[in-house]
């Protein structure tokens, strides 16, 4: 068990800096499916900076080795069409401030929280729905013209924002969390030092 959590100046500066990305993002994901670049940039810079400040050379090479995990994960994630620009900025800002450690435990809890959230989704929507309405809602293929003849054309952006289960911002900001109190409570080095 770590040594009792001392509220020192970094680790009060981490959790404000890291609640209010987490918090606003989830925020704006969840209700307008956008994370916006006013929130991701500074928080970015931002980074850098705590990082630099509190940590010196270690914190700044920390810091570019959770960038690089985190935003290069996601960056080719989106080239490839699996997840939006937001969670990019998303990722690549967070992981700044987290290190390399800290950003893949955030990565996979949360890959954890979106496959359960997506399966709890998927069976409320089949209860109550049916199957059929909820294949149609959220499958790309099986699109049908009037006369029930396939339809092949390429989606809009807002076609596949519908089809989106969930806000992807929402699960990193619970993995976010849950690690920051684990950090407190049971995982070594306490305040999460790099």
């Amino acid at each position: 068990m770590p040594a009792e959590f001392q509220w020192t100046i970094h680790a009060i500066v981490f959790l404000i800096g890291i609640v209010a990305l987490t918090g606003v993002a989830a925020w704006t994901d969840t209700w307008t499916r956008r994370i916006p670049n006013w929130l991701t940039l500074p928080m970015f810079a931002l980074g850098w900076v705590y990082q630099g400040i509190f940590f010196g050379g270690e914190g700044l090479l920390h810091g570019l080795q959770g960038f690089a995990l985190g935003f290069g994960t996601f960056f080719v994630l989106w080239l490839i069409g699996g997840g939006g620009g937001g969670d990019v900025k998303l990722m690549g800002a967070l992981s700044v401030w987290l290190g390399f450690k800290y950003t893949l435990y955030v990565m996979v809890l949360s890959t954890v929280f979106v496959i359960l959230g997506t399966a709890a989704v998927m069976i409320y929507e089949a209860l109550t729905r049916g199957v059929r309405q909820t294949q149609k809602k959220y499958l790309a293929t099986g699109k049908t013209d009037a006369d029930g003849k396939p339809v092949f054309k390429a989606e809009t952006i807002e076609q596949k924002q519908g089809r989106r289960i969930m806000a992807y911002a929402l699960p990193v900001a619970l993995a976010t969390w849950l690690m920051m109190l684990a950090n407190l409570t049971v995982l070594k080095n306490g305040p999460l030092n790099p």
